[in-house]
């Protein structure tokens, strides 16, 4: 017995050693080179160099704090109006008698991830130019008469980051109203309680991890958002993805600022991913 149970965990720790290759030399490691990189200063060409200082993170701070902040309230938009949309498309089809309905319907949703997502992004930029479909449609209806400035908005960024997530939003919720005991529902419309009462006080409470679950999905990749923004969004639309890009790259490169400024992004993300976790062992 004991020599099976060594055996069992020998065989464990090589079945999972090519994820931990794989994670430590194309995550762990980068990632320690770029936490010690937010730490030096600004040296010939943006390249880091000694000595070590705390500038870079004084920096993002005082001068890029407002992108920091535009990020977190572009990512809380999306992630409240995916959910608005979400959950009603999740709840319609879970209640699809029709299996093969219902799976058309979630092919439908999942259609989108066949095409690359910077097309698109320039599909949506295509569409919402001064020229493009959605004015034309509306001069040609008599409903303005003049172009809409559309792009290059905080409106338009948000149209492509609720149009490139809402699936990451349906799809958990669907999956937990699909497994909701339908009983419950009824047991409190026969106690008097109308469609509203059910959905609040039955329904959305039973259903919440699939929410919490969605919510992170959406939240977390629209921190790190980057196309949509570049794209929709221009100068005006500026957020952390962005930023950190500018920084790495071309005139007035500075790698330990770029660094600095993924740290925090990381930061926020990893408190995202904890206030979930909590979440989780508390419905446990």
């Amino acid at each position: 017995m004991y020599k099976f149970g060594r055996a069992k965990k020998g065989n464990s720790f090589w079945l999972a050693f090519p994820s931990v290759f794989w994670l430590s030399i194309f995550f762990l490691i980068p990632l320690l080179f770029v936490f010690v990189a937010s730490f030096m200063s600004r040296g010939q060409g943006g390249a880091p160099a000694l000595p070590l200082s705390l500038e870079a993170y004084e920096r993002t701070i005082n001068v890029y704090g407002s992108v920091i902040w535009r990020t977190i309230v572009y990512a809380f938009y999306t992630t409240v109006l995916c959910l608005l949309f979400g959950f009603p498309v999740a709840y319609y089809i879970s209640r699809r008698k029709s299996n093969s309905f219902r799976q058309i319907l979630l092919f439908l949703v999942l259609l989108p991830f066949w095409t690359n997502f910077l097309v698109r992004t320039y599909a949506l930029q295509s569409m919402m130019g001064r020229e493009g479909m959605i004015n034309t449609f509306l001069i040609n209806a008599g409903l303005i008469s003049e172009p809409l400035g559309m792009l290059n908005t905080p409106f338009a960024v948000l149209v492509g980051q609720v149009y490139g997530f809402l699936p990451f939003m349906i799809l958990p919720i669907y999956a937990a109203v699909e497994r909701l005991d339908f009983k419950y529902v009824e047991a409190a419309n026969d106690l008097g309680a109308n469609d509203w009462h059910s959905f609040w006080k039955v329904i959305f409470p039973l259903t919440l991890p699939g929410v919490v679950a969605g919510c992170m999905l959406v939240f977390i990749p629209s921190i790190g958002s980057f196309v949509t923004p570049d794209l929709l969004g221009g100068t005006g639309g500026l957020m952390i993805g962005n930023l950190i890009q500018q920084r790495f790259r071309g005139t007035g490169a500075s790698i330990p600022l770029g660094s600095a400024v993924s740290m925090v992004m990381m930061v926020i993300v990893f408190a995202g991913v904890l206030i979930y976790t909590r979440f989780g062992e508390r419905e446990n």
